[in-house]
């Protein structure tokens, strides 16, 4: 029983994905490439299931590496809260994130190509030494496209962007996206910065802010050393 219910989540996410006017063609190819992976758990404000989504994302960066194919993407579903508004969402993302990081730290470094600090244009999330752009969804989304029937966290790993990028695509891409976001959204999104402009932590939950906010995150990384063996 148990799996079946997940199997709803998870075929509820990916009709979201699915959707014809559906904005983030990145997406939409992950999916058809069946390289969109899903995990459900329960609620985002508890830790109990961050060993879980850890092993999850881990599995997910060894699959992403070994790979020859881009456009992956693994999305943690959670059942609950039902309905946060934008406020209650933050909150409960950054704890997560936070936790999942200090996790992440007692066993890896951060990715030496992004920044830890998310006050840093070059911020990226890191677990598994693997750069993420994360995106919030959740069902009290200001923006359109974020708003899902469940909080979810999409990880996307960083370097394949750059990748995209190198190989010429990625301003195309890009534009692309922005285009089809303005149709389904009715306005581009206000916090849209280009990697290296601005810190993308200000991306992630879809939430609106000004240059007064500050993130909360903080990874432990630098505390630990890696390398003693070395």
């Amino acid at each position: 029983m148990l799996d079946i219910q997940n199997n709803i989540y998870t075929e509820e996410y990916l009709s979201f994905i699915n959707k014809k006017d559906f904005p983030c063609v990145a997406a939409k190819t992950a999916l058809t490439w069946q390289q969109l992976h899903c995990l459900v758990v329960d609620h985002l404000a508890c830790p109990k299931d961050d060993a879980a989504i850890l092993d999850f994302i881990y599995e997910f960066v060894d699959t992403y590496r070994q790979s020859d194919k881009l456009y992956h993407s693994a999305a943690v579903i959670f059942k609950g809260p039902e309905a946060p508004n934008e406020a209650l969402f933050e909150e409960l993302f950054w704890q997560r994130m936070q936790s999942l990081s200090n996790l992440d730290a007692q066993r890896y470094g951060y990715d030496r190509r992004v920044v830890a600090d998310p006050n840093s244009p070059d911020f990226s999330f890191s677990l598994k030494e693997e750069a993420f752009f994360v995106i919030g969804l959740h069902p009290g989304s200001s923006r359109p496209a974020r708003r899902f029937s469940y909080p979810t966290l999409v990880f996307n790993a960083h370097a394949q962007f750059e990748q995209i990028r190198n190989n010429g695509r990625y301003d195309n891409l890009r534009n692309t996206i922005r285009t089809r976001d303005v149709a389904y959204s009715g306005s581009i999104n206000p916090m849209l910065q280009d990697f290296g402009e601005a810190s993308e932590a200000y991306q992630y939950t879809g939430k609106v802010y000004d240059q007064a906010w500050k993130c909360p995150f903080l990874s432990q990384h630098e505390s630990v050393n890696h390398h003693s063996a070395a």
